[in-house]
């Protein structure tokens, strides 16, 4: 079999393993999740009302076919960006992968899922709680990134 043939079976493959894990693998948190996982950051890091850190990662990659510069990078090599939310056990809670290497992590941010999903709340994140010893007004939960 030829390259084009054998890259579209290991893509139609890899999707149907996503549409069937997915849901499985990375759930969308609960209520009660990102609780937990704020409570994980108040302990490990001391940081209150926080409920994942953000960070995007290049990948380095061959240059996809007609894609002209869009993967190319600063660091003059072809990327693509995984962007991921992670707990304070290292474990990715939200991920988007696939954006061209030559955008910037904020833009990316704000183009994706996770993005689009905070703004209207469409995850299910705890209402605003006081900080710990205080008795001022509640705090938002918060996500923390570079």
């Amino acid at each position: 079999m030829g390259t084009s043939p054998i890259a579209g079976v290991v893509r139609a493959t890899c999707a149907a393993i996503w549409l069937r894990l997915k849901a499985s693998v990375l759930p969308h948190p609960t209520r009660q999740q990102w609780l937990d996982i704020a409570q994980g950051f108040l302990e490990r890091a001391q940081f209150p009302n926080c409920i994942g850190a953000l960070d995007g990662k290049h990948i380095r990659v061959k240059k996809p076919p007609n894609s002209g510069s869009q993967y190319y990078n600063y660091k003059q090599y072809f990327y693509v960006v995984l962007l991921a939310l992670a707990d304070t056990n290292y474990r990715f809670i939200i991920v988007h992968i696939g954006s061209y290497g030559s955008t910037a992590d904020a833009r990316i941010f704000r183009a994706s899922r996770l993005g689009r999903w905070l703004q209207p709340n469409q995850l299910d994140v705890p209402q605003p709680a006081n900080l710990p010893g205080s008795t001022g007004p509640p705090a938002p939960y918060v996500v923390v990134g570079d």
